[in-house]
Parts: structure tokens; C-alpha cells; sequence
């Protein structure tokens, strides 16, 4: 089967570099041998940021520049008014709250939240902050960047896009040809259905943290990969719906977002310093450490019978000098290969883009009419479940009660 590219990883970079190589006339297949949107994707906390962190020390950072614009990117995709149309994707909020600690560097910060955003926060008066701020000192703030639900956000490309993903049981359900830098043909044994075999002009790898092995199977050793682990602290129970981030001089200290479970109930997941870390904690430590912070933090909030729990996640990206978090997105073009890392889930589109107008520079091809037919009886990949659904929340709950 001739085809413009294969793509490998379907979290959110894979999905929406097939969506807009289908809609600009591009022959593509994905190919995920686990869940759609596992490793980092349905893992995130879903908020699209517009580089806030990145300007909290009053300098508007290269990080901050590449970012500043996705939050309206997305909000049209999101109203379905740009593709990919994203309006069956759940909007968890249309905005995050923006608060700060006592300390003299915490208001420095706030002050250098404002410095070149295009999503700027908002001074609220007193009358409108949220009860679950009652008792935080000095400026409250409305940050207009959305939440999104990360998993209906797959699940929205997936159904756009159902023909043409493709499951297979094991990553070495895939061969490749190689010839000089150039992969020449795939080999796809899909277990329930027919084994393909593809002739793709373009290769992509879009797997995260699965673009190491991926290059090793193709004999490659660059670009290198790194990974910069987290370890986030989630509870639920009885807690009100809120999404915010607590500003600690140049770092967020504590990042707030909700979900609701398959039960209905409210699961917060913490992220920002805490996450970081909480990568050198065992989960008991990270679960006392997390409680101790939300008092401190958010002390209206009662925590007397919410479960708690942790799960660790990799952001796997191109290797930079001394493990630093790369500036942008990162894509390598070496023969008919492919491979990038967008370093945040906002920033997938970028990644995409590039990876879409390399495809799209030479002419089309069109997938036969027979390859049609087989693509149709295909295994099709599910949806990843989210960490609160998977998680060990008993054991949560009593390491907070042993390490209290």
C-alpha cells in the first residue's frame, strides 16, 4: 500500500498531525500498539497554557514567545470554528484562577505574570473570587486559559479520524526496510486482521517516550531523547470545582485542576513545583507533602475525608545540554523519517504544522482503491483511561495517614 505517511504515537501530536494531513488531501495511517493518548497525553492536567510560568520572573522568555499564542488556537478549534473541529472535546473550564503565597518573591512574580502575554491575568475584586480562595493574601486573578478534559480530547480525533488508525497488539507486531537513511516499506501484522504492508514517502515518529526504540529499530541513535520525570499527588472527594495555579516567585508552587471520575466524583490533580518535586518522594511521602501544601496554599479547603493518591509520569523530549526543558517543539528530518516531541500538550498543533508542510511538499498519493477496502475491516485502537481511574487510591489514602 503507497501512502504520503505512516505515523507512529497516537497522543495528541500523532492525532493531529493525521487529522491535518487527511484535510489537506494527504494519504496517512496511524499505528498504536497500546491506548490512544497513554504515557503523556490523557495524563496531563489539559490546561492550554499561554506561557504564564514562563514569565513569572518578569522577562518574556523564549518558552513564552513560542507559546503565547496557542490559547486562541485552540479556543477556535475547541467553538469548532478552526479544524481540527474539537467541539465534541469536554471544556473542563474556560478559565484558571491566579493567586500567590506571602512571600516578597511571590509578588514580584504575579507582577511578572503580566510582562508580554497575550493572555493576561485579570485583577478580580474581592466580591468575585471563589470561596475556595477565602483566606489567601493579596491579588486574586483570572487567567483566561481553558481546561480541557484530555481524554474526550482524544477521543474527539479518534472519531474523526476512525479509518484510518490502526491497532496492533506489540510494538514488534511492526517491521521496517531500511535502506541508507531511508525507510523503504513497513510491515504491519495487525493479529485480528490482515498483516499490511506499506510504501510510505514519510515516516513519523510521534510516539513520546516510544520515539528512543523507534529510532533504534530504524538504526538510528539521534536525535537523542531525554526524559524529565513528575510525580503528581491527586485526592478526591467532596471538593469544589477549581483550576488554578499558586505563584511562589518564579515557579508556580502548586497547580490546581478537577475532574470527575466515572462515579461522579471530583478528583483534583496537583501539579506545577509540587510534581517536580515529588519525583525524589515515595508515593506516602508525596501524598503527606501534598496536604501539607494545599493547607498552606489553599486553606479554606477541607481535606478531612478526601482520598488521596499518585501516579509518575516522563515528558520525553530531544536531549538538550544539562537535561533543560527544550524551548519549543523539536523535530528531526533525517532521510524520509520523521520524529518530533512538542515538549506540551498546547503546543502539539506547532508540532504538527511543521510535520504536516514536510509531508505536503511533494505531490499527493492517493491510497487505492482496493488498500480502501482493507483499511475498513481493520483493528482500530481504544481510548487510554485516565490516571484517576487506574490509580491505587486505598494505598493513597493510608500513606497519608502513616506519613502524617
Amino acid at each position: 500500500m503507497r501512502l504520503d505517511a505512516v505515523i507512529f504515537g497516537g497522543g495528541a501530536v500523532g492525532l493531529w498531525t493525521l487529522d491535518r494531513l487527511r484535510a489537506a488531501g494527504r494519504s496517512a495511517l496511524l499505528i498504536e500498539s497500546g491506548t490512544l493518548g497513554s504515557g503523556q497525553t490523557v495524563a496531563s492536567q489539559g490546561i492550554i497554557h499561554g506561557g504564564l510560568k514562563y514569565t513569572l520572573g518578569g522577562v518574556l522568555t523564549r518558552s513564552a514567545e513560542k507559546i503565547r499564542d496557542m490559547p486562541a488556537l485552540w479556543r477556535s478549534c475547541l467553538a469548532g470554528e478552526s479544524a481540527p473541529d474539537l467541539s465534541a472535546c469536554t471544556v473542563r473550564s474556560d478559565f484558571c484562577h491566579l493567586w500567590r503565597t506571602e512571600s516578597l518573591t511571590s509578588r514580584v512574580g504575579m507582577i511578572g505574570a503580566r510582562v508580554g502575554l497575550r493572555v493576561a491575568p485579570k485583577t478580580l475584586a474581592a466580591g468575585e473570587r471563589p470561596g475556595v480562595l477565602d483566606g489567601c493574601p493579596g491579588t486574586v486573578s483570572r487567567l483566561d486559559e481553558q481546561v480541557i478534559d484530555a481524554v474526550s480530547f482524544v477521543a474527539a480525533l479518534r472519531t474523526r479520524n476512525l479509518g484510518r488508525l490502526v491497532h496492533v497488539p506489540a510494538a514488534d507486531d511492526v517491521k521496517f526496510a531500511v535502506e541508507a537513511d531511508t525507510v523503504t516499506g513497513v510491515s504491519v501484522a495487525t493479529g485480528a486482521g490482515p498483516t499490511l504492508s506499506l510504501e510510505p514517502r514519510h515516516v513519523v515518529f510521534a510516539a513520546g517516550a516510544g520515539n528512543a526504540d523507534l529510532l533504534t529499530r530504524v538504526g538510528r541513535e539521534t536525535p537523542p531523547m531525554q526524559r524529565r520525570p513528575l510525580h503528581m499527588a491527586m485526592l478526591r472527594g467532596d471538593l469544589p470545582n477549581f483550576h488554578g495555579h499558586c505563584v511562589d516567585g518564579a515557579k508556580t508552587r502548586i497547580t490546581v485542576t478537577s475532574q470527575v471520575d466515572a462515579a461522579g466524583r471530583t478528583v483534583w490533580q496537583l501539579g506545577g513545583q509540587i510534581a517536580e518535586d515529588g519525583v525524589a518522594m515515595d508515593g506516602p511521602t508525596l501524598v503527606a507533602h501534598a496536604e501539607r501544601e494545599l493547607r498552606a496554599v489553599l486553606p479554606a479547603v477541607d481535606l478531612t475525608d478526601v482520598e488521596w493518591a499518585t501516579y509518575r509520569v516522563d515528558r520525553a523530549e530531544e536531549k538538550t545540554a544539562g537535561g533543560l526543558r527544550p524551548e519549543g517543539v523539536r523535530l528531526d528530518a533525517t532521510g524520509n523519517v520523521l520524529t518530533g516531541w512538542p515538549t506540551k500538550l498546547v503546543l502539539a498543533p506547532v508540532l504538527a504544522d511543521e510535520i504536516v508542510s514536510r509531508v505536503a511538499a511533494g505531490s499527493a498519493v492517493q491510497i487505492a482503491a482496493s488498500d480502501r477496502e482493507l483499511l475498513a475491516v481493520l483493528p482500530r485502537p481504544d481510548v487510554a483511561a485516565p490516571p484517576w481511574e487506574t490509580a491505587d487510591w486505598a494505598g493513597g489514602r493510608d500513606a497519608a495517614k502513616r506519613a502524617a
